[in-house]
């Protein structure tokens, strides 16, 4: 696609939703358990909806937002992923404990996409009250799916293929 302005054009590339061939992985929280898993249900229902196949998505949990990042490194870590999605529910309490868990998740998450140039879409809710997450479950869970999609197309488009030349040449 093509932009012009004042008789310059600039190349753009596209979004691209088209998750046909990806390899996705998904971690999900189990606390808060019931908004968790309707986050990954929306998830995998839209990835599915993009064109992933099923055989491609790839499933763990672990007990809490805080695990996600560790998780998240050990998929990175297996080379199998074309992107990565975290999905979890940190509702506020009455202690210091929320603001921990949501800035120490979120920081991880962003943390091991950098390291590992890998797309990962954060999908973990940090919200007041139960209902909020409730509202929002299936939205996000949507969001993460088309967000993963994309990125990894955009990572796959701005991989530049390599040939290697092997030189025969005597010395």
């Amino acid at each position: 696609m093509n932009t012009t302005n004042n008789e310059q054009t600039v190349d753009v590339l596209a979004a691209d939703l088209n998750g046909q061939d990806l390899r996705v992985g998904i971690v999900q929280a189990r606390f808060n358990e019931e908004h968790c898993v309707a986050l990954t249900t929306a998830c995998i229902e839209e990835l599915i909806k993009l064109g992933v196949s099923q055989s491609e998505i790839k499933l763990v949990t672990v007990p809490g937002a805080l695990e996600i990042p560790f998780a998240l490194q050990k998929l990175a870590e297996t080379g199998e992923f074309d992107g990565l999605v975290a999905l979890g529910a940190v509702i506020r309490g009455e202690t210091y404990h929320f603001e921990l868990v949501s800035n120490e998740s979120a920081a991880g998450i962003t943390r091991i996409s950098i390291e590992s140039g890998l797309p990962i879409a954060n999908g973990v809710l940090t919200c007041d009250t139960d209902e909020q997450a409730q509202v929002r479950v299936h939205v996000k869970g949507a969001d993460c799916a088309r967000a993963v999609v994309e990125m990894a197309n955009l990572a796959l488009a701005l991989t530049p293929d390599i040939d290697f030349e092997i030189n025969n040449a005597q010395e």
